[in-house]
């Protein structure tokens, strides 16, 4: 199949997944653009919002269609790094056997991701990046493709461990999920209280995603667009030549090398998403704000100015 033929066919396929979605989720079209972003790119999210807006659903529906075997891990204060990647045991034969966790599947809930220490975070952003596990002295592959869809409560931050900005590097988006419209919201309640149930059927097959993740990273891309992606992340470091006044005046640290990558990558996929063989610049533009949110750290200044992330990404762009 030629590449231009496969990314019509991405788009077919794309298009189906978010008509299977829309059955069971209401509303959040943005959310779920975001999300299957980043599925088709090879990468990970970090979905953010308070309770009761249908996180786990729509990450549990998104698996569906997606035909993929699916764990759902929730995070909790006692939980250590041998509970999600498995740990050795002596059989009846009295020698050891590594018993696989619930991190050796396709797609990874990763429930309240912040409720757990760090050791135990540290596991899971480790095969993140490595998509392998090491137990005593052992690496196991994890199996392809694989996903981590992590959710973190903003409001309950007594008891909790937020990530590092080192860690919360790793993941490709940070996807904020906000309340449901009013019609919105009366659609949720009528269709979840009427004891009527269906269920998103399958579109996309494991070995259809790798294909289209390897399709993603053949589209071509001008030079121009890259060179504005760099330009756009190099303005985010404070202290720098090509730093800009409010990147000096409210950001202590800027996002690194990995932004520009991503920002190609995911400029690459929304792109192909909607039908384009080559990615401009209003594609970086449209997946900037996911990309950076959780890349820039504020200064003391910018948070007693009430100056949010979103507004100083806005500024540069």
């Amino acid at each position: 199949m030629k590449d231009v033929e496969a990314v019509q066919q991405l788009t077919e396929k794309y298009a189906a997944m978010k008509r299977e979605i829309g059955k069971v989720i209401v509303g959040q079209d943005q959310v779920i653009k975001e999300v299957l972003t980043t599925v088709f790119s090879g990468g990970h999210c970090l979905l953010v919002g308070v309770p009761g807006l249908a996180k786990t659903l729509l990450v549990n529906t998104i698996a569906n269609t997606l035909g993929l075997s699916f764990n759902r891990v929730q995070f909790t204060p006692d939980l250590m790094p041998g509970d999600i990647i498995g740990s050795e045991i002596l059989d009846e034969n009295k020698k050891f056997k590594f018993v696989k966790g619930p991190l050796f599947s396709n797609v990874i809930l990763a429930d309240e991701i912040n409720r757990t220490p760090p050791k135990t975070q540290a596991a899971l952003l480790e095969a993140m990046q490595e998509r392998t596990v090491t137990a005593a002295g052992h690496s196991y592959p994890l199996p392809k493709p694989f996903f981590v869809l992590a959710t973190q409560n903003p409001i309950e931050q007594e008891g909790t461990y937020p990530l590092p900005e080192a860690q919360l590097d790793r993941f490709m988006f940070n996807i904020f999920v906000d309340y449901p419209s009013m019609q919105e919201e009366i659609d949720v309640v009528k269709s979840t209280t009427s004891g009527v149930s269906v269920e998103p059927k399958k579109v996309i097959s494991g070995e259809e995603i790798q294909f289209f993740q390897q399709l993603i990273r053949r589209i071509p891309v001008a030079d121009n667009v890259v060179e504005y992606a760099v330009n756009l992340v190099s303005k985010t470091r404070p202290g720098t030549a090509n730093a800009s006044n409010s990147t000096n005046s409210y950001l202590s640290w800027g996002a690194g090398p990995r932004a520009s990558q991503y920002l190609i990558v995911g400029a690459k996929c929304h792109a192909a998403l909607n039908g384009k063989f080559s990615p401009d610049i209003e594609d970086v533009k449209a997946v900037v704000i996911p990309i950076l949110r959780h890349r820039l750290v504020r200064n003391y200044k910018a948070e007693a100015e009430g100056i949010t992330i979103e507004s100083l990404i806005a500024g540069l762009l």
